[in-house]
């Protein structure tokens, strides 16, 4: 199997449909948080609903540059989530990181693995294999914040 599709498999394990590493995946975890748990905060913590938001900004942002576009993200903005008010609006915003994350791996698949080789628009960032590695570390790492979450919300 080639690199590129080893990578895709693995993001879509961690977003949504993996078992393997931590046994459960983002959209399982969040697949029975109401918008009102979603938007609970517990102490200094992130709500659920901002961890959510934060990985899809990061999902969207590469998606982006896979697309040919520019690096446009900034880690300033991306806990900006604007006021969740419905179980509606917690619905939309799961449905755009479903579809950012599928669209992620799907665009990464089609990459040749010579691309992973390749600087990441800026030679400050490394290679496409570094940040397709740090996105997929990154989101076990929220996965597991949005896991314990839970457990303290329940």
């Amino acid at each position: 199997m080639s690199t590129t599709l080893q990578l895709a498999k693995r993001f879509r394990e961690v977003v949504l449909d993996g078992l393997w590493i931590a046994n459960t995946n983002f959209k399982h975890q969040l697949s029975d948080v109401t918008w009102e748990q979603a938007i609970t905060k517990i102490g200094s913590l992130n709500t659920i609903a901002m961890l959510t938001f934060h990985i899809d900004y990061y999902i969207a942002g590469l998606v982006h540059v896979f697309e040919g576009g520019d690096l446009k993200i900034r880690d300033k903005y991306s806990f900006d989530l604007p006021p969740l008010e419905s179980q509606q609006q917690w619905e939309d915003l799961l449905n755009k990181l479903w579809n950012d994350a599928e669209r992620f791996a799907t665009l990464l698949e089609q990459m040749p693995d010579s691309k992973m080789d390749e600087g990441f628009v800026d030679e400050k960032y490394g290679t496409y294999l570094r940040n397709i590695d740090g996105m997929i570390e990154h989101c076990y790492y929220h996965l597991g914040q949005i896991t314990l979450i839970k457990k303290l919300l329940s």
